[in-house]
Parts: structure tokens; C-alpha cells; sequence
């Protein structure tokens, strides 16, 4: 009876430690992703090493690159690449959403993730290099294709893909589907999403790019999504080469309307700042000096046009090279980093047509006669309040003058002004025509 009694107080014993323990904490590992949408440019660099960095920093699971992009500069693929073949955190490079792309540079950073995916419904490839500035010879032409193709087949080669087939999409332009490229082992998996691409990865193991190998565990992991700062999202926005140049259009006539009207404060303010932005666009773009110095004449062009009767010849010359300059402004590797026809016309025939207007208004107010304050009163009439012989005064805009004639004017005779010293008026008698 004893020893029944002592076994069901410490069975009751057991389960009140049980209850009164507290619950484990279960450890949930974290996944950080970042978009790469868009055109490749300085600033992608600088937004992955900023969310490499901050899944370094909070000791994440995986870093996930979220693609979709036409491409972009090489020089920044690159940079961007280096930055995720040495990261300490295994990085997926995952093209999504359906729909999506990541051709071009976007191929040559795809393949560079440990682990390469594709959402349905996208495409990869067409990552032959396009020159800068102009066609290029045969032999510069074939020295930037097995450049970019040698660097393609190392990164393939590191990563356990079909550097081969890699290398057509750099040499021949070929595209693949999500399927083309599974298929042939361009990329690693197909997923809808990324809860299932993250549970596809789960005890996955890979080979990083220095050859060690590592095990996943992302079952359950939260995804926190990458903030882009302020100035990444402003550059990133206006990075677009039409936007560069609406914005440098609209700071220009904001600060030329300052300057032909002082005081009104806002145009100045806002064309700096456009201007500013513009400016800051385009120094992330490969510019094309051409273009720069065909813009400079359009402005010449136009400012000849406000100053010389030319019938409209120089302002048409100005029109024309307006719109080549701002089409060939920028040299972009893909048509999405160029300006277009459409922007470029648009732009130019009204700048061209107010820029014309404020400057020929601006210069023929130059030229007029002054009609305030004292050499306003140059040329004036009035009438001799007394007689001047030389000294008097006269009467002029309703106001009385002292006043000397160089000879003698009777009272009441009409004078005209010739002159004016220390509020002293020079004047002369005006003669009568003669009746005929």
C-alpha cells in the first residue's frame, strides 16, 4: 500500500515538473532577398553587397537574388558577381516572377549563384557582349567574345553547370526557357514560389566556389526582404537614360527662366534639382561624348537663331541636333539603357521652340529703349516754364526741372532732352517742321 501511495505521488510529482517546465524555443532560420530588377548598373552592386552584408551580419540562413532584368554593363555584372562568389552565406539567384527574364549580363549572374532557379514561365540568356561607343573590328570584336565566353565557362565550371551550352547564349545569343535551361543543366531547379523553392533546398548540400561543400536547412525559414536606402531607390528610379534626360530638359528651362526673370525663386530651386538628378543618372550610364558635344551645338544653334535673322534655318539645325545628340547621349548594351527616337523628338522640338522664344524675347529687351529711371528721359519733350538763357525750367512728364539750354529758348517753347547730370536736364528747342 506504501509503495502504491509513493508511486502516484511521484507520477503526479513528474507531471507537475513537466507543466511547470517551459516551453523550448525553437531556433527559425532566416533567408534574406534582395531584387535585382531592372537594368544592371553601379548601384546593383551596391544593393547586393548591402544585403550580403546584412545576412552576414545577422547570421543568415541563405541570401536569395531575385532576377529580372534585361540586362545592363558588364563592368557591374562583374562587380556584382564578385561580391556573390564571395559571400559567406550561400546565395540563390532565383529568376521570378512568371513572365520574367534575366538575359544578357542577368544570364552571366544567374549562373554565378551556388544554387540557380527559375520561376515558370521565364527565360534566360542572349548574353552576347554589345561594344560601347560604336561597331566594333573583327579582332576587338573577337577579343570581347572570348573574353566574356572565358569568363562564362569559368563561372559554369566552379558552379557544376554545362559551361558548354552556357557558352553558346555569349557566343550565339542563345535564350533558354526555365524547362531549356533545367534540361541542360543550366540551372539547378524549377520553382513556382519561394516557400517551395526554400523546401526544395532543405538538406540540399552544395559546393561553394572554393570548394567546400555545405548542407541547407531551410524548412520553416522566414524570408525578410532587403530595404533598399533612399538614395539606392532614388538612383535606381531615375537610372533610366529617358528619365535622365526629361529631368535634364527641365532643369535647364527652370534655370534659364530664373535667370531671365530673378525673383521668382522656384523655377531656379526646381531646375537645380532637376538638373542635379539628371546629371546623377547619367554618371552611372556609359556616355557617349558625341552626343554630349551634339547637344552643346543644338544650344549654339539655337542662341545664333535669337540673335541673327536666319528664317528659322538655325533653329531647325538646333531641333536636328538636339534630337541626335540625345539619341546618341547614351551608349547603352541593350535598347532599354539607350534613349529612344520617341523621347528624343519629343523633347526637342518643344525645347527647341521655347528656348528660341525665351531667348529672342530675352535679347530684343536688351536692345530697347530704356523707358524707366534717368536715361529713360533721354529723348523726351517738354515745355520751358521759364526762359532759359541758359538756365531755367522746364516741364517734362509732368515734372518740374531745372534745366540749362546750350542757346537761348523762349517761355512756353517746346524742348527735348539731351542730356541729364546730378537731376540737371541738358535740352534744346524743337524746331517746327516746316509747312509745305
Amino acid at each position: 500500500m506504501r509503495i502504491a501511495i509513493l508511486a502516484v505521488l511521484s507520477t503526479l510529482f513528474a507531471w507537475t515538473a513537466v507543466a511547470a517546465r517551459p516551453p523550448a524555443v525553437t531556433a527559425t532560420s532566416k533567408v534574406i532577398a534582395v531584387d535585382v530588377d531592372g537594368m544592371i548598373h553601379p548601384v546593383t552592386k551596391e544593393i547586393v553587397d548591402d544585403a550580403l552584408r546584412q545576412a552576414r551580419q545577422e547570421s543568415a540562413t541563405l541570401v536569395i537574388i531575385r532576377l529580372n532584368t534585361p540586362g545592363g554593363l558588364m563592368d557591374a555584372m562583374r562587380e556584382t558577381i564578385e561580391k556573390i562568389i564571395a559571400s559567406p552565406v550561400p546565395v540563390v539567384t532565383y529568376v521570378t516572377p512568371s513572365g520574367g527574364r534575366s538575359a544578357s549580363a542577368g544570364f552571366f549572374i544567374l549562373e554565378a549563384g551556388d544554387i540557380a532557379a527559375m520561376a515558370p514561365g521565364t527565360n534566360t540568356g542572349a548574353a552576347h557582349p554589345v561594344a560601347l561607343g560604336g561597331e566594333m573590328d573583327a579582332v576587338e570584336k573577337q577579343k570581347v567574345e572570348n573574353d566574356a565566353a572565358a569568363y562564362m565557362r569559368s563561372i559554369g565550371s566552379k558552379r557544376g553547370r554545362n559551361s558548354t551550352v552556357a557558352e553558346t547564349a555569349v557566343r550565339e545569343s542563345k535564350s533558354f526557357t526555365e524547362k531549356e535551361a533545367l534540361d541542360q543543366h543550366l540551372i539547378d531547379l524549377i520553382a513556382p514560389n519561394e516557400q517551395e523553392l526554400l523546401t526544395a533546398l532543405d538538406g540540399r548540400e552544395i559546393t561553394r566556389f572554393n570548394g567546400a561543400r555545405q548542407t541547407l536547412h531551410t524548412t520553416g525559414a522566414s524570408i525578410e526582404i532587403y530595404q533598399r536606402t533612399l538614395r539606392q531607390r532614388l538612383i535606381s528610379a531615375i537610372a533610366d537614360p529617358n528619365i535622365a534626360l526629361i529631368l535634364l530638359v527641365l532643369g535647364a528651362l527652370g534655370i534659364y527662366a530664373e535667370f531671365t526673370s530673378p525673383g521668382l525663386i522656384a523655377p531656379g530651386i526646381l531646375g537645380a534639382i532637376f538638373l542635379l538628378l539628371g546629371l546623377s543618372a547619367l554618371s552611372v550610364l556609359p556616355i557617349n561624348w558625341l552626343g554630349a558635344a551634339l547637344l552643346v551645338l543644338a544650344v549654339t544653334l539655337f542662341i545664333l537663331e535669337a540673335k541673327f535673322t536666319s528664317h528659322g534655318i538655325l533653329a531647325v539645325g538646333g531641333a536636328v541636333a538636339m534630337v541626335l545628340g540625345a539619341v546618341m547621349l547614351v551608349n547603352g548594351p541593350i535598347p532599354e539603357m539607350r534613349i529612344h527616337w520617341s523621347t528624343a523628338i519629343a523633347l526637342a522640338l518643344p525645347f527647341s521652340l521655347i528656348t528660341v522664344l525665351l531667348l529672342t524675347l530675352a535679347l530684343r529687351a536688351r536692345h530697347n529703349k530704356v523707358a524707366t529711371g534717368s536715361e529713360g528721359m533721354i529723348g523726351t519733350t517738354g515745355s520751358a516754364v521759364t526762359e532759359l538763357s541758359p538756365d531755367g525750367k522746364v516741364l517734362v512728364h509732368g515734372e518740374y526741372w531745372d534745366a540749362v539750354a546750350l542757346r537761348p529758348v523762349p517761355k512756353g517753347s517746346p524742348v527735348q532732352v539731351t542730356a541729364i547730370h546730378n537731376l540737371r536736364l541738358t535740352v534744346e528747342p524743337v524746331t517746327a517742321p516746316k509747312g509745305g
